[in-house]
């Protein structure tokens, strides 16, 4: 059997043992993290050509290089895809990543040392709203809205008075690990109340908007940043739509404010990836998400397991694994064992959590990436059984490894790219 990638492993075959080591790691684990996603081999062929020599400082007809007449049609392309998907007044694709996109967003929305109300990171948040340690939070001033201490659920009315009394110049929405819908209409009444702007990062959620299966939070928001690998399925990058009012704005924070020259590789990627989330299928595939979710939430929930909010309304969950029927360990210990037993997850906190970042109380799952390779409903439930043995027994070394082959038997009927695993 020839190697899936020839040429890199013959002339540097370190990097190509450590690609084929991954491609392995995916067609043979099942790729729980929410935030991951496998792209198409079309976006994959893109990240992969000449593209990537050109350099184009600026924007289609202003480049700051000659010769970019080609990436121009490039990057045209994928703005007006972007913003005919979720109906935007414009569109911004030159963000290298989703954090890029928030700082841009802000530099764009608000001066330094501006009040920026955000939800709280420990609660489902994201580090790039506020986080001391990240650039938002020490240029900005940040507070943080979470979620009520029962239900689990974001408090709209906690937001509003929060937001009386702080007066912020940007009310900043959106959320790495919550998962219940957002009303973004309400989200929008708040801020226009007090006079202040509203961004969205819908990075989470995207692809669910663009299939009309999330409320959009378009029609309200001033800005909208997202992440394009997630839930979109395209390349790792970013991206931002807005309104008319904050287009040139935004154009000057990305560029020069943000970065210099884009990857125009990685923009046809998301222009491909952009016009396969415009097909009739890429819905299909967001309800088969969903489903899968609801699968995978239930039977958790039937063998013991305590999900945070009670359940889901996304592509994603959060389980606590406290809870009195639960296996009492944290999300780290979780995340070894089960990775072991080739599930893949993240430790993550959960409101209201009591454990430390690096141990925390909770672990995140997610649905995108196994249900892009073809897992269903009845393929979630096993899933749920093979993580309740290994969570249950998470030093128990035979029981890894007999639900490592099991998995491993599974995915392989499940292939992701046939193509380079027959290579």
């Amino acid at each position: 059997m020839s190697h899936p990638y020839p040429l890199i492993d013959s002339y540097d075959p370190e990097t190509a043992a450590a690609m084929l080591a991954e491609l392995e790691r995916q067609e043979t684990q099942v790729e729980l993290i929410a935030s991951e996603n496998h792209t198409s081999p079309n976006v994959l062929e893109a990240l992969g050509s000449v593209l990537t020599n050109k350099y184009a400082e600026g924007y289609p007809g202003r480049r700051y290089y000659g010769g970019c007449e080609h990436v121009d049609v490039v990057e045209n392309l994928a703005c007006e895809r972007l913003c005919n998907l979720f109906k935007a007044d414009h569109a911004n694709v030159q963000p290298s990543s989703g954090s890029q996109a928030n700082q841009a967003a802000m530099l764009a929305l608000i001066e330094p040392g501006d009040t920026v109300l955000a939800m709280e990171l420990n609660h489902g948040g994201h580090l790039s709203h506020g986080h001391p340690k990240n650039v938002s939070g020490m240029v900005y001033d940040f507070h943080s809205y979470g979620v009520d201490s029962e239900s689990e659920r974001i408090d709209y009315d906690q937001i509003a008075s929060m937001v009386a009394e702080l007066k912020p110049k940007l009310l900043l929405a959106g959320a790495s690990a919550y998962p219940r819908e957002i009303d973004f209409s309400r989200l929008s009444n708040i801020a226009k109340e007090f006079g202040a702007s509203l961004m969205v990062d819908m990075a989470h959620i995207a692809g669910l908007v663009a299939a009309g299966l999330h409320p959009s939070p378009v029609p309200f928001a001033d800005v909208v940043t997202m992440t394009t690998h997630k839930t979109l399925r395209g390349p790792r990058g970013g991206a931002i739509i807005c309104t008319e009012e904050w287009k040139k704005k935004i154009d000057s924070a990305v560029f020069p404010g943000m970065q210099g020259g884009p990857l125009m590789h990685v923009i046809a990627g998301k222009s491909i990836a952009f016009k396969e989330a415009g097909e009739p299928s890429f819905v299909d595939y967001q309800k088969s998400v969903l489903a899968n979710a609801q699968a995978l939430a239930k039977e958790l929930a039937s063998l013991g397991y305590r999900l945070v909010s009670g359940g889901t309304d996304n592509h994603l969950m959060l389980v606590d694994l406290r809870g009195p029927e639960g296996p009492g360990i944290t999300g780290r210990i979780a995340e070894d064992s089960l990775h072991a037993a080739g599930i893949t997850v993240n430790k993550n906190l959960i409101p209201f959590d009591p454990e430390k970042p690096m141990q925390t109380s909770g672990i995140r799952i997610g649905t995108p990436a196994v249900t892009t390779r073809g897992f269903t409903e009845g393929d979630m439930r096993q899933v749920a059984n093979w993580m309740d043995q290994v969570l249950r027994s998470p030093e128990d070394l035979d029981i890894q490894a007999r639900v490592l082959s099991e998995v491993t038997s599974l995915c392989c009927s499940r292939p992701i790219y046939p193509s380079l695993v027959s290579a």
